[in-house]
């Protein structure tokens, strides 16, 4: 089973070709992250496109989509999910949701509880807690850090690093995501029948740009 997973909630554009064999051991066929918070949109189709250079395949050779929905901001997630969806209609293939945070946790193979941290933007942070790499506590939250009761539990991931002082830890590695993980997790729900969430965006806010209202009435003064 040969999936395409990628990545654009966060700074990096990562994405990451993974196979698995009937038994489910995973491999990686290949995989590139690069990290520009401004260029989503010019870096993940070539991307792919050495991706499959790089491994022997076509995009015909793929069985399966897999996309982070976030969260994270509206502009580079768009361009993730927009690709995600595409590619999957014109290749008559699934495209799955996987929750970026689920991906970060995922690669930290931890056995014990932790925070998962990306940047919110705004003086806030999205963030979850898991029991493991592989089980998320409740759901994905957007908060400030000085509200986020860590509970001296380790914290991963960019927003942890960037606010540490306010979190009162240092912030362990992954700090951000990486779709060969993305890959693997999604591959593993897979072969163990797990339904994967479809691939819609994971908002928290509203967006910062907004649609503009109706123009304003200038009143003429006649002298």
């Amino acid at each position: 089973m040969l999936l395409l997973a990628f990545d654009t909630a966060t700074p990096a554009v990562t994405a990451a070709i993974g196979e698995t064999d009937p038994d489910g051991a995973f491999t990686l066929r290949a995989g590139a992250s690069s990290v520009d918070a401004r260029r989503h949109g010019e870096l993940l189709a070539p991307t792919i496109q050495d991706l499959l250079a790089e491994s022997g395949l076509s995009l015909a050779d793929l069985d399966h989509i897999a996309v982070g929905t976030g969260p994270g901001p509206y502009t580079g997630l768009r361009v993730g999910l927009a690709t995600g969806h595409a590619l999957a209609d014109a290749l008559g293939i699934p495209c799955h949701g996987v929750t970026t945070l689920d991906a970060l946790a995922f690669a930290t193979k931890r056995t014990e509880p932790f925070l998962g941290m990306t940047d919110a933007r705004r003086k806030e942070v999205f963030w979850a807690r898991y029991e493991d790499h592989l089980t998320r506590t409740g759901e994905v939250r957007v908060d400030r850090p000085a509200e986020i009761d860590t509970q001296g539990l380790p914290l991963v991931g960019d927003g942890a690093r960037m606010y540490a002082e306010a979190l009162g830890a240092e912030a362990d590695e992954p700090l951000l995501p990486d779709a060969a993980a993305m890959a693997e997790l999604a591959l593993l729900r897979l072969h163990r029948g797990r339904s994967l969430p479809e691939p819609n965006p994971l908002y928290l806010r509203r967006p910062d740009a907004v649609e503009p209202g109706a123009p304003k009435k200038v009143r003429q003064w006649v002298k």
